[in-house]
């Protein structure tokens, strides 16, 4: 899947966007939000493939954001104006679409995204099994039995049915291993939704313990859940 981020303060161009979207198969959004400081925020702890990017907005505007965002992630530019075209290029943008935005101009963009090789790492996901070193010994860890991961300091806590394990890593490198089922709740945990007995709007009950959500998440793995009780 290519996870996509929209960053736009209008409403409308934020929702012709996320209809498109929904329309390519492999296309995964996971921010939607009209703050360029949130966006700024979710990228240094999330991947994000492709980002569409507003050029014109409030506190941080699309070329502030285009000077310091992750080199791997590609960039869309929607904007109303034309007169920063030239100047984006300088950046490595993959297009430059003027609003509003046909469906027709839009996928003339995505498909020079494919061109771009966006691919995602290989992964251990296919093995249901995550592999770590524990106490200087590699071992495997069935995803099923994994309920929650917790950052700590420059820790991970995987807490699973039988016992907790400590590892170096962090939370954006481990959750590339794990399978569709696992997301980020928060900055500092991931769930395996598919272990979830309970879900409130600030927490998912997994076991006996409370796994915090935030609102930067919530909407995501609320749309995972649902996609998961469905038959």
């Amino acid at each position: 899947m290519i996870k996509i981020a929209i960053v736009d303060d209008e409403l409308l161009a934020r929702e012709v966007l996320e209809e498109y979207c929904s329309k390519i198969n492999n296309f995964e959004l996971v921010l939607s939000t009209g703050n360029p400081i949130e966006f700024v925020n979710f990228i240094q702890e999330n991947k994000i493939d492709l980002v569409f990017l507003d050029i014109e907005m409030p506190e941080l505007n699309g070329m502030g954001i285009l000077r310091s965002i992750i080199k791997s992630t590609k960039v869309i530019l929607t904007t109303a104006y034309s007169e920063y075209a030239l100047e984006s290029y300088d950046f490595g943008v993959v297009d430059y679409l003027l609003k509003p935005i046909k469906l027709e101009r839009f996928l003339q963009a995505i498909n020079k995204v494919s061109t771009s090789k966006i691919t995602e790492p290989e992964t251990n996901k296919e093995k249901e099994e995550l592999p770590i070193k524990h106490d200087g010994l590699p071992i495997t860890v069935p995803f099923k039995s994994i309920l929650y991961i917790q950052s700590f300091g420059n820790y991970l806590k995987i807490f699973t049915d039988t016992r907790m394990y400590l590892i170096s890593e962090t939370l954006i490198n481990i959750i590339t291993l794990l399978s569709e089922n696992f997301h980020r709740t928060h900055k500092s945990y991931i769930a395996n939704l598919d272990r979830v007995t309970k879900a409130t709007r600030t927490y998912l009950l997994i076991e006996d313990k409370k796994v915090p959500v935030s609102a930067m998440y919530k909407i995501v793995v609320f749309e995972k859940l649902e996609a998961l009780a469905k038959p």
